[in-house]
């Protein structure tokens, strides 16, 4: 009988590794696959630093940009969030994993029981322990495209974190200039306001000295008020602005950010690269195709999941009055059994459940398409913005200059009676419509560089998660 016993256990090992080898579904990596140019259209081959080589908001030269940025990653609230959720999605895959291995478990039970017996009640005492021991052989792959279908998940998690590493550095580099900005018009204005206040004197003199009519100081003050309402609206904003920067940086609103006398910097070049290295160096890309294959391999465990199951299973125990001798008892318990589970009849579940799995790999291979295209015409809408932006900040400094000296002829020949008031007042609001106008080019610029940074990616967002998760993992290792 024993004997016998063994050749159906034999068998049956045979006939797993024979079948362990078996995978009734195929990954289709062909499919990932997308035709990419061999160059942006928009890509002038400037030459400059790469966007992608470490840390890009450095080649500003910024000691303030560079702290800001180094604490929003550090303090986001957004950034603890994603970890949280990379953290659940490494958990989900541990426990998913667990299903290949062997599930053990044990039992015991003791009690004291007193019943009749033929000479007067019997109080006796009973022990027993057991352990159970289970594993299922995983013949169709089923368990091992589970468990790599929660790695890859967990996997694109981290990929996610370090999409937002990515987008969180340029929205704090991008909010930092804009506050940079502002703070420039709010001094444009103070001098705006400081030179009407000296052309309303000038004018006012000239009426009481009956040289110029009313009208002209009239006009003048309006100037003068529209340029003091004008500056509300920059110190309006200015203050929005900063309240968005301190919520990046885990702050309160209202907490001193900025330096006095910040100023716009000269703008950095960044190249582009080739095309095909945007599928490396942007972490959205990676997370996407994660998940593609990710419900790839649920396909495959779907599949499998409609063919027999086979398990192993085994126990070993005993039982005894007493505590001590329950293992070594003459009443030893243990069995060994190979179970075969095939569903017959489920009314269509898992058929629909295969289905519904490719359904979400077709869906999943539509978002990574998407998101490789979305990812190119950041790159070209940064290209494109950044070189029509340079074209304005020259342009608008040559008609800074014309409007400066306009400004200047008007206001003398005013003073000496050659004009009236009205060149004056148009020559004014000219120029220092034309400024205000390139303090935003300049802006618009740097904008535009950041947004080329952030769209090329890079690799430096790995850096800054294996130092976070290092650093999870050693208060861990303090807590026990």
């Amino acid at each position: 009988m024993r004997s016998g016993f063994l050749r159906y256990a034999a068998f049956f090992i045979i006939m797993f590794i024979f079948l362990s080898s078996c995978s009734l579904h195929t990954l289709r990596t062909g499919e990932y696959d997308v035709p990419l140019p061999e160059q942006y259209s928009s890509d002038l081959r400037t030459s400059g630093a790469a966007a992608s080589a470490g840390k890009w908001w450095e080649h500003f030269n910024d000691g303030k940009l560079n702290g800001l940025i180094e604490e929003s990653l550090k303090h986001n609230p957004d950034i603890q969030q994603a970890f949280g959720r990379f953290q659940q999605a490494e958990a989900a895959f541990r426990s998913v994993s667990s299903a290949e291995g062997v599930q053990i478990g044990i039992s015991g039970k003791a009690g004291r029981v007193r019943q009749p017996g033929m000479f007067g009640a019997v109080t006796s005492d009973s022990y027993s322990l057991s352990a159970a021991a289970g594993y299922e052989l995983d013949v169709w792959k089923k368990l091992s495209s589970r468990t790599e279908a929660a790695r890859l998940d967990a996997l694109a998690s981290e990929n996610d974190l370090m999409a937002l590493y990515m987008s969180l550095s340029a929205t704090v580099a991008d909010l930092y200039y804009l506050s940079v900005e502002q703070q420039e018009q709010v001094r444009l204005a103070d001098r705006i306001i400081t030179s009407f206040s000296d052309t309303l004197e000038r004018v006012e003199r000239r009426y009481r000295e009956g040289v110029v009519p009313v009208i002209d100081v009239y006009q003048s003050r309006q100037n003068l008020s529209s340029a003091e309402a004008q500056r509300t609206i920059y110190r309006s904003n200015l203050s929005a602005t900063l309240n968005a920067l301190s919520i990046l940086l885990g702050r309160f609103p209202g907490s001193n950010i900025m330096p006095e006398g910040a100023a716009l910097p000269s703008v950095p070049s960044f190249h582009a690269g080739i095309p095909s290295d945007l599928l490396d160096r942007r972490p959205d890309i990676q997370a996407a195709l994660n998940r593609l294959k990710a419900s790839d391999e649920r396909v495959g465990a779907a599949i499998a999941e409609r063919l027999p199951s086979f398990n192993l299973t085994g126990t070993y125990g005993g039982s005894s009055d007493r505590l001590k001798t329950v293992l070594s008892s003459p009443n030893i318990l243990w069995n060994l059994l190979i179970e075969i589970a095939q569903p017959v009849f489920d009314s269509g579940r898992r058929k629909a459940e295969a289905e519904r799995s490719e359904a979400v790999f077709r869906e999943r291979l539509a978002a990574y398409h998407k998101t490789i295209l979305q990812a190119f015409r950041e790159v070209e809408d940064a290209l494109t913005g950044g070189r029509e932006a340079g074209e304005r900040v020259a342009l608008l400094g040559k008609r800074s200059l014309a409007a400066a000296a306009e400004h200047r002829l008007s206001l003398e020949n005013y003073m000496h009676g050659i004009s009236d008031y009205l060149p004056v007042l148009t020559a004014q609001q000219r120029y220092y419509e034309t400024e205000r106008l390139l303090l935003e080019a300049k802006r618009a610029l740097i904008s535009a560089k950041i947004s080329l940074a952030r769209s090329l990616g890079g690799e430096w967002m790995a850096e800054e998660f294996n130092s976070r998760a290092t650093a999870v993992h050693g208060e861990k290792e303090e807590m026990k």
